[in-house]
């Protein structure tokens, strides 16, 4: 039993845990399973750089938390294995949702320092990469990871067209792109000016949501690597399979597994019960949520918070609020709305208006606690 002092009771300096690392979001696994498929095709889109030519362009889909991001790393780590003469960069969008601050990322790949802060064009940042690929003769293939943030900004196009026909402004330089979108309802190729559509034509690789005996399967591995023999029972684990397969996001998993065990310590038991995985529960639910949040600008945090406060109610009066607030023109709000609802964090649903036509009433799409909690 849980609470035995003979066998089920942790002492002060001990833990369920035998590596906490590999329960960590950033965790690359050893083995990358049910993804063979797609990792073969990622590699053949890459074969060209390590013989030193330019790489096919890729675009990798699929919803969040389906092993899109470990396998680029996965396939990274291996051509860096192989050879030093292709460089792999990758670019995490949300944070960096701009093309200077995309480049500026690439610069101090690049380089190993980062860019001056200010007082250096675009012009001159691409120019010294550029250069220095040609110098060393080396490969770029640059990952866009959830570049989905940048067609929210407005910035994919631009971005994309500077990588694509870098050759042509500098004779000699090899740039490869992989799109990495989370954003099921992106039409990324329909997005693009049509100047980049005529010169990317990528690879696509779809990578699809895990079933109940893949999710099994996966942390059952991270189980046997991170908690020590008999935390874990088999009831226990399918059982957090299944509240993974509900969310469709591995995430959900790996982050309970972890919150349940904590919740196992709390007890002092050296056991993980299914009460500590429906506490766990409660939090890991929404771990997409707090990703999505995390990226947000101040502006847009302040809007969600006025949302909340007017949940429901048609754009324009929320945007009065918001004006009240952050003295923001409306079509800057407008912007700031399309992209939180693209993040799939508010619903703007049109709907008629009596007197005043067709208008967009706006409300969040997870509970109004859970928002605002995670955005203090």
């Amino acid at each position: 039993m849980a609470d035995d002092p003979e066998g089920g009771m942790l002492s002060w300096d001990e833990s369920v845990f035998k590596n906490e690392h590999v329960f960590e979001i950033d965790y690359v696994p050893e083995t990358f399973r049910h993804r063979d498929s797609q990792m073969r095709s990622l590699t053949y889109a890459l074969r060209p750089a390590v013989r030193g030519s330019r790489p096919l362009n890729v675009m990798v889909r699929g919803p969040p938390g389906t092993g899109k991001t470990t396998g680029i790393q996965k396939l990274f780590d291996e051509v860096g294995a192989q050879t030093r003469e292709v460089r792999t960069i990758r670019v995490n969008c949300q944070v960096n949702s701009t093309r200077y601050s995309v480049f500026s990322r690439l610069f101090e790949g690049t380089f190993d320092y980062e860019p001056p802060s200010s007082g250096i064009s675009f012009k001159k940042l691409f120019g010294q990469i550029a250069e220095k690929l040609v110098e060393e003769d080396r490969v770029l293939v640059v990952a866009l990871d959830d570049v989905n943030y940048l067609f929210y900004e407005n910035e994919a196009s631009d971005t994309l067209y500077s990588l694509l026909r870098a050759h042509e402004e500098h004779p000699g330089a090899k740039i490869g792109v992989i799109v990495v979108s989370s954003d099921p309802t992106l039409e990324v190729i329909d997005e693009l000016d049509s100047r980049v559509q005529s010169v990317f034509r990528p690879e696509d690789v779809y990578f699809p949501v895990y079933d109940q005996p893949e999710i099994v399967d996966i942390l059952g591995e991270r189980v046997e690597r991170g908690f020590h023999d008999g935390v874990i029972s088999r009831d226990v684990l399918e059982h957090v399979a299944d509240r993974t397969a509900e969310s469709g996001d591995l995430r959900v998993g790996i982050d309970l597994l972890r919150r349940a065990g904590l919740n196992a310590e709390m007890r002092a038991s050296r056991v993980v019960e299914l009460e500590d995985v429906e506490k766990a529960y409660e939090t890991s639910k929404y771990v997409n949520l707090s990703r999505s949040l995390a990226g947000l600008t101040e502006n847009e945090r302040a809007l969600l918070e006025v949302i909340a406060e007017h949940d429901g109610s048609q754009a324009g009066e929320v945007y009065e609020a918001f004006r009240e607030r952050t003295d923001l023109g409306y079509t800057r709000y407008s912007e700031i709305v399309n992209k939180l609802d693209q993040l799939g964090l508010i619903d703007a649903d049109y709907a008629d208006v009596e007197g005043r036509g067709r208008s967009r009433a706006l409300s969040l799409a997870y509970e109004r606690e859970a928002v605002l909690d995670r955005l203090d």
